[in-house]
């Protein structure tokens, strides 16, 4: 239970709102204990006296009680879920934030699926006990505890028998708890599973129906959908095995209540009133015995919902500024790799090993292999999104694990393989990282990267909405404006990890003479991932990556001259034989 306990804990912030709950539960209270008394009172002195005055004196007050209690049950209701809400907003914020600040390592291992059932579902579960079975938990124990005091004060040996049912219902739903709460996990597991299988098909819905998948993806989906509903039958199973037991203490406790009061009312050592009393306050203790239990799964599934939560936000940031950071001022971008091992987390194979170079400024690199060979590794390393495994890599002459993250990659441009785009316009996108730049800057970015005249064809320019994931653009338009996003910023390091795969040559040849423009005016050392050796003939060097390793390097005519694994990648793209000097 302490993930309950840290949630708990997390309400001091909304003292104030807890303390009007509180307030009203315990004027609630009050008020439910009062008025078996009036009974008592409007029975014994007014009835059986037959004065009317009594009678209607009680009635009245009873009427005042009952507007109180709603007040009081309102306000203990609302309280609590406004500190509920504020608990769950707080949470989502610190799960948004933790994942927007963990590692790409992380990322690597954990289902999306999983990040969005704990930052929904899973902080939903939490919210739900906190506004509502929390209160109903202490309610239930602020009302033993004053029936009981008032219960023993009346007649405590006929207290005695009704307060047994306490400790027997405690032990029950105790052992509830304990033997259910990892299957109220489990629940909650399934549907993560469940939820990855719809994001998986909604995301590739094109691939679902152009291989006519359709069939077996519904197949798949109402599997693991049975396997949900069959682990949320066995959470039905253990309540309907637990609740039955506490009904039958309750009806027997009540049988022997009756049997006792009943047989001092005909010896005249109870009233007609004090019965009527008992008998309620008797109600006192089987509702929040029952409350308690009705509240008892909802406690499990919301201590097994902030135990998930919790993994998020308690997770280890791996790749994180060190106390005594350096900011990076400014960057000629002298780049060395000292003999570099890297190893991906959770993997037993070195995606690098013994990586040695150093660029120049200004120095444009293309880094070439076969699929696999570490080349979108090498770059990974240099905005540090992993840390190397041994070894070191260093900007300016300082070890990329010394310089403070932020300074590091704002001086860092980067286009990624993979393109993402952002739902939004044209225009936000492009400037994404740069929302201050101006609209002059925004168009020479998109000129550079061949996008222009295409938006500006658009009926809306730079206005024009995209869908969410860039839906309705090409492969090649989207891979474009990711480019232009990244010519925007105040690089001085730029990587292009394969960035005109998806564009035709004559494309991709403009974005390269254009990029050479623009890399020449900024003077940035650059570093330009390609599978086709015609975009990177043209570089200053040229890195040739084959398992892990760097196996050559130098310009376009000394590795046709030295290095046969070149000259067989040139000879299978270029589908004639290459004769090597």
């Amino acid at each position: 239970m302490s993930p309950l306990y840290r949630v708990l804990k997390s309400l001091r912030v909304y003292w104030a709102i807890v303390g009007g709950a509180f307030l009203s539960l315990l004027l609630l209270t009050a008020a439910n204990a009062i008025t078996p008394q009036l009974f008592r009172w409007g029975i014994d002195r007014g009835i059986a006296q037959k004065d009317l005055h009594v009678v209607f004196l009680s009635g009245g007050i009873m009427v005042l009680v009952a507007l109180g209690r709603g007040l009081f049950n309102f306000g203990q209701s609302f309280w609590a879920e406004q500190a509920s809400q504020g608990v769950a907003y707080d949470l989502r914020n610190k799960i948004f934030h933790k994942v927007e600040n963990l590692s790409f390592s992380y990322h690597d291992r954990a289902q999306t699926s999983q990040l969005l059932t704990r930052i929904t579902s899973d902080v939903e579960q939490v919210r739900s006990f906190l506004g509502t079975s929390l209160i109903q938990v202490v309610s239930s124990v602020v009302t033993l505890v004053t029936t009981a005091i008032i219960l023993l004060l009346m007649n405590w040996r006929l207290a005695m028998i009704t307060l047994a049912l306490v400790p027997l219902a405690g032990f029950v739903l105790a052992q509830f708890l304990i033997r259910n709460q990892s299957i109220f996990g489990l629940a909650q597991e399934r549907l993560g599973d469940l939820n990855s299988v719809l994001q998986e098909n909604i995301v590739g819905v094109r691939i679902v129906k152009a291989f006519v998948r359709e069939s077996a993806e519904r197949s798949r989906y109402t599997a693991i959908n049975r396997d949900l509903i069959a682990v949320n039958m066995k959470t039905i199973g253990a309540i309907r095995n637990t609740f039955p037991l506490i009904f039958l203490l309750s009806n027997l406790i009540t049988l022997a209540v009756v049997g006792y009061s009943g047989s001092e009312v005909i010896q005249n050592k109870f009233t007609i009133g004090e019965l009527v009393a008992f008998n309620s306050y008797l109600l006192f203790i089987l509702q929040p015995i029952l409350l308690v239990g009705f509240a008892a799964p909802a406690i499990a599934q919301a201590a097994a919902s902030a135990e998930r939560v919790y993994e998020v936000n308690d997770a280890p940031i791996e790749i994180r500024d060190r106390p005594d950071a350096i900011t990076l001022k400014s960057c000629i971008g002298r780049i060395p790799f000292e003999n570099v091992h890297f190893r991906y987390p959770g993997s037993e194979q070195f995606a690098l090993q013994g990586i040695s170079f150093e660029t120049k400024p200004n120095e444009l690199v293309a880094v070439l292999g076969m699929t696999g060979s570490g080349k979108s590794t090498i770059m990974n390393l240099i905005p540090r999104f992993y840390d190397v495994t041994s070894g070191a890599v260093r900007i300016d002459g300082c070890d990329v694990r010394h310089l403070e993250l932020a300074s590091v990659r704002s001086k860092i441009g980067i286009v990624f393989q993979e393109t993402r785009l952002f739902s939004g316009t044209m225009r936000a996108n492009i400037t994404y990282a740069m929302p201050q730049a101006a609209e002059a800057e925004m168009i020479a970015a998109a000129k550079a990267a061949q996008i222009h005249d295409f938006i500006a064809s658009l009926p809306d320019g730079y206005d024009t909405l995209v869908a969410e994931r860039g839906v309705g653009l090409s492969g090649g338009q989207r891979q474009r404006i990711a480019i232009a996003r990244t010519l925007l910023t105040d690089y001085r390091i730029l990587i292009l990890d394969d960035s005109t795969s998806a564009v035709d040559a004559q494309t991709a040849s403009q974005i390269h003479a254009a990029l050479d423009d623009l890399m020449h005016q900024k003077k940035c050392t650059a570093f330009v991932i390609a599978q086709r050796i015609s975009t990177v003939r043209n570089a200053d060097r040229i890195f040739l990556m084959d398992k892990g390793r760097l196996v050559a390097q130098g310009t376009h005519e000394e590795l046709m001259c030295h290095s046969p694994l070149y000259g067989s990648i040139l000879e299978s793209q270029m589908k004639q034989p290459v004769t090597l000097d």
